[in-house]
């Protein structure tokens, strides 16, 4: 089934053509990523998909299924502040939605009782048990607790979160998402993952995360040029197939060249050919001219810079907490720095590690202990926050701001223009204004900046955040190679495997752990430990269930003789008593003579005796039934 069709459709901004008479179709079922280099058209081919936008070109056509449920989640989502979080949340027009809205409203306002048993009530009719169950996980997988703040209060990372959760619940159909991991801690993107490989969703997202790619995509789409290339398979796959390509690409260009220099010569040798061959020959070098005059895209991200000298005393966190009013964020963190450490820092967001940055760079203070910081130690500090490039101002002037020249490893130095070509801007960039870059090139030229001061301590805060898969791939090489220390806070866990040699784990409550080896060790080891529990757990209970079965008596059950004893003596003990009953009455007859009374007087005995064995019998019995 054709859920989305793009034909022909082109777009250009100026001069810059992105991309010309391109197609592309998506079907029921497929997940497909973008994969494009930063300012080639990623975010304008997915506004174009989505709808927002219309294709340029007199043939373009852009159809989208209406019989299905589709949702979009742009990188800046749109949502009124004026509403709170649960009112954002459940803003659908669903019965069984606004149901659970009016459910959790009652739950949050318990004092309206008369409101709460009206809503109960809906939910029962509606059997909205299950939806509202799916409801509240989602909004706990992603970290959404406070539904009565206002969305104009929220942070970007919290609105980014509330705006997916508000499409998952919808349950869409066909998913259309940029960059949905950004502001999600690893867990989330984990859960997600888990969550967009259900069979019945169909998905098209832009994303850098390359787990994400290799573990939840079946189809790749590369923009290259303002080509479209689609391969089938995930990230692994891509990789392979794209060597592939550009190794056939290249040879084909090969050959191409040298026709073009054949063709060359015979129109040299032929100007004034006047015969019907030779005008659709001459016509057939103009395309071959074009065809010999391209560029494949092999250009690289070049980083080389030269790094300042670290000496034996580093950084040094002696026993250093801190705390926001209750709120733990360090206590008692003691650990020092050696030369060539290579630290990740994994946690849930909130739980303190942009401020454990801030006091190991001693932007803050502890509360108490200290933070001893080397003479030698040059930090450069990449954050999202602190990107403040200004806007008025030409990328060539931006990096003109930190150095005309740039020292180079053995004793070579870049002038800024040539910097610019290494870090993947063109020379027509270089005049480009600020506010014209794309948020993955403003984020490639802050990280320039960075890089420029010659740091010998980087510190890495979300750095993969809109920056290319090109770009990370070359970054991971430059750090793989940097002398310096390296501290790396990340979602991205293919970054971060690539790079660490060790983690701080918050737990939280100001607790860290120093844990030995990369993201995934951590995750088998979580793993192992949570079976390793599990079984602990298992091994307890079941020792403990027998020591209670140990502990009770057997238990037995009759035998079907013994019921029919059981029945018997039932039977027998009540005729006794009956007789007994008539001989006490026989004992109110003043007729009876002395022997008489003594006989009936034995009898009695003889019955009473009999009565209390059969009793006995019986109770012994009863035990066991």
């Amino acid at each position: 089934m054709l859920y989305l069709e793009l034909e022909n459709a082109s777009k250009t901004y100026g001069d810059k053509v992105l991309f010309k008479d391109l197609n592309l179709q998506i079907h029921k079922g497929e997940k497909l990523a973008l994969v494009a280099k930063n300012g080639t058209g990623k975010s304008t081919l997915l506004r174009v998909l989505s709808g927002a936008e219309k294709p340029e070109g007199e043939n373009a056509k852009w159809s989208l299924r209406k019989d299905i449920r589709t949702s979009i989640l742009t990188q800046e989502p749109e949502i009124d502040p004026n509403l709170t979080t649960m009112e954002a949340v459940f803003e659908a027009d669903s019965p069984i939605i606004q149901a659970i809205k009016d459910y959790e409203f009652a739950m949050l306002h318990p004092e309206k009782s008369e409101k709460f048993e009206k809503a109960l009530a809906r939910m029962d009719d509606l059997k909205a048990w299950d939806f509202e169950a799916k409801i509240k996980e989602i909004l706990s997988k992603l970290g959404i607790d406070n539904l009565e703040q206002k969305v104009g209060t929220l942070s970007g990372g919290q609105l980014k979160r509330l705006a997916l959760a508000k499409i998952l619940i919808e349950e869409p159909e066909f998913l259309i998402l940029d960059e949905p991991t950004n502001h999600l801690d690893v867990d989330m993107i984990e859960w997600l993952e888990d969550y967009l490989r259900q069979p019945n969703l169909t998905l098209f997202m832009v994303t850098h995360d390359r787990y994400f790619l290799e573990r939840v995509c079946n189809h790749i789409v590369e923009l290259e040029r303002g080509i479209l290339y689609r391969y089938v398979g995930n990230y692994s796959d891509f990789l392979e197939k794209k060597t592939t390509r550009f190794e056939t690409q290249s040879a084909e260009l090969e050959k191409t060249k040298k026709l073009y220099k054949k063709e060359l010569d015979w129109v040299r040798r032929s100007p004034q050919a006047r015969t019907t061959k030779a005008k659709s020959r001459v016509n057939a070098f103009d395309d071959i001219k074009e065809k010999a005059h391209q560029k494949l895209d092999d250009s690289t991200l070049s980083i080389d810079f030269k790094t300042a000298r670290l000496g034996s005393k580093i950084v040094e966190a002696q026993y250093i907490s801190k705390a926001f009013g209750d709120k733990k964020i360090v206590d008692n963190f003691h650990y020092k720095f050696k030369k060539g450490e290579r630290v990740g820092i994994v946690g849930p967001n909130g739980v303190g590690k942009s401020t454990f940055i801030r006091l190991l760079t001693g932007k803050e203070r502890p509360d108490t202990g200290k933070v001893v910081i080397g003479e030698t130690v040059v930090f450069g500090h990449y954050t999202q926050e602190g990107i403040q490039l200004e806007e008025d101002k030409r990328v060539i002037d931006v990096v003109r701001d930190v150095a005309e020249f740039i020292p180079m490893e053995k004793g070579q130095k870049l002038t800024a223009i040539q910097l610019l070509d290494r870090f993947l801007f063109s020379r027509e960039q270089h005049q480009v204004y600020v506010s014209q870059l794309s948020g993955g090139e403003r984020r490639r030229l802050f990280l320039l900046t960075i890089l420029m001061t010659n740091p010998n301590f980087l510190i890495l805060d979300e750095p993969t955040n809109d920056l290319d898969i090109l770009t990370l791939n070359v970054l991971e090489d430059f750090l793989g190679d940097f002398p310096g220390c390296l501290i790396i806070v990340t979602h991205d866990r293919y970054f971060m495997d690539k790079l660490v040699d060790h983690l701080f784990i918050f737990h939280g409550k100001g607790q860290i752990k120093d844990f030995n080896g990369d993201y995934t060790d951590y995750r088998k080891w979580i793993t192992e430990y949570e079976r390793e529990q599990k079984r602990i757990e298992k091994a307890k209970a079941d020792q403990n269930k027998a020591a209670n079965e140990e502990a009770k008596p057997e238990v037995r059950k009759l035998s079907y003789q013994e019921k029919k004893e059981m029945s018997k003596l039932e039977k027998e003990m009540e005729k006794l008593e009956e007789r007994k009953s008539s001989i006490y009455e026989q004992f109110n007859d003043p007729s009876l003579s002395s022997e008489q009374i003594e006989e009936l007087s034995k009898e009695v005995g003889q019955i009473q005796k009999d009565l209390e064995d059969k009793e006995m019998r019986w109770m012994e019995l009863a035990e066991y039934a």
